[in-house]
């Protein structure tokens, strides 16, 4: 059995505001864009998720309404800012087999890179901008089941290539 995440860091959000809460930043009109884009990179590749869980934060909603999926999605203050320890705990607490997690920087690319056996081959992996998504799977019964250093790379993918 296999279990497949899809690892997703926010959209570019805005800065216009700057008495704004961080949690509260929305996004601009290129965050939106682009979320639209991968979202439709997801569904031509097949990657759709059966179940999401994200941050709370309005910029990872945002992020997860413009991805247009038809799945359940779940908002925790636990992502908000996680590191990869915390993001483990979330994903471990998930049932679906394919699961969309949805976070932020550092602790997105972190947790991306601990999780792989080997970082896809693309230049931007290590840095993970905004609403880059990883395919990663795993060879496992239950997300309990999974480890560091466990999970194929199957795809990773940015906006700005998506969108030339």
């Amino acid at each position: 059995m296999t279990r497949t995440l899809i690892l997703m860091r926010h959209a570019k959000s805005s800065w216009d505001d700057p008495h704004l809460a961080d949690i509260a930043r929305p996004l601009n009109r290129r965050g939106q864009a682009s979320a639209t884009a991968m979202g439709a990179w997801l569904c031509a590749r097949g990657y759709v998720p059966d179940a999401a869980v994200s941050s709370n934060s309005t910029r990872t909603a945002e992020t997860f309404e413009a991805l247009e999926l038809d799945c359940t999605v779940t908002f925790t203050k636990t992502l908000y800012h996680a590191g990869p320890d915390a993001m483990m705990t979330v994903l471990r607490g998930q049932e679906a087999a394919s699961v969309l997690m949805l976070g932020h920087n550092p602790g997105i690319a972190e947790f991306a890179d601990r999780l792989v056996t080997r970082p896809p081959a693309h230049p931007r992996f290590a840095d993970y901008p905004t609403c880059a998504t990883c395919i990663i799977r795993f060879d496992a019964g239950g997300w309990n089941d999974i480890g560091w250093h466990e999970g194929q790379p199957i795809d990773f993918a940015i906006p700005r290539e998506l969108m030339r």
